[in-house]
């Protein structure tokens, strides 16, 4: 038995929690875990905000597309994308003063920065989901903390060169959460291919969602949707968050490269 793939594979999305606290000592191996993650040439380009304010979490509550549990949850973690902290370290270090003896222009952080940035704050972020996991603590990610940039900027004081990309709730979870059946994964024919990307025809398409058809028919009724696949459209891909978040994320990029 290899308890690590156990611990990944019986993995899910926790958002009722029971009502007690973390340990400091828990809260203490799984923030060792994350930052022990792999990252950019060893930069560490994240920083790990802990939301213990009450306030703060009924706001996110609110802010990330009205969630009520992110309120409840015991334990809240956002993970940033941070050049901010290189970039004042290079300035303190004279880089900029630098840059004008050798009449050079000082480069500001860009889009790749940013990329590799992110990069390294979900890995960190996932790196503390498993370690979270191992020791019975459920997670769940919040991708909309992306959204209302504006909001989030002035909760968390964030400068121009840090990006909010993803919120952890964490607690322990309920008997009826640990009992949950595990979400669906598309098949690995589907995802991993070898040496070049493979574009699906019909057919796969329809195997590869065989298993998710049964969920759509029961809301079949209630929906526009004609088919599994303009749902998605309808509810993810084109839905109100998603437009909020897009619209978020242009004025972050743009206050990023100033």
């Amino acid at each position: 038995m290899n308890t690590v793939l156990d611990t990944i594979r019986n993995r899910r999305s926790v958002r009722v929690y029971e009502p007690r606290a973390i340990p400091k000592e828990t809260k203490d191996e799984i923030i060792g875990a994350a930052l022990r993650a792999p990252t950019a040439g060893g930069l560490m380009l994240y920083s790990i905000v802990e939301v213990t304010d009450q306030k703060a979490k009924d706001t996110l509550a609110v802010s990330c597309d009205n969630q009520p549990f992110i309120a409840r949850a015991p334990w809240v973690l956002l993970f940033v994308a941070d050049y901010q902290r290189w970039y004042d370290y290079f300035n303190l270090c004279g880089v900029g003063k630098r840059c004008k003896r050798e009449h050079t222009v000082l480069r500001k952080p860009d889009e790749g920065h940013l990329f590799l940035a992110c990069c390294d704050a979900v890995i960190a972020a996932q790196t503390a989901v498993i370690a979270a996991e191992s020791l019975g603590i459920g997670s769940c990610y919040i991708g909309d903390i992306m959204e209302k940039y504006e909001v989030h900027q002035k909760l968390f004081d964030l400068p121009r060169h840090v990006f909010p990309i993803c919120l952890l709730c964490l607690g322990y979870p309920t008997k009826e959460q640990r009992e949950r059946a595990l979400a669906h994964r598309f098949q690995r024919e589907f995802v991993v291919f070898e040496n070049r990307y493979r574009r699906l025809d019909a057919g796969e398409f329809e195997e590869m969602f065989r298993n998710f058809h049964e969920g759509f028919h029961l809301i079949a009724s209630e929906d526009r949707a004609a088919n599994l696949g303009q749902f998605y459209y309808d509810n993810f891909f084109n839905a109100n968050f998603t437009e909020k978040m897009v619209k978020s994320v242009r004025k972050i990029l743009k206050g990023w490269k100033g």
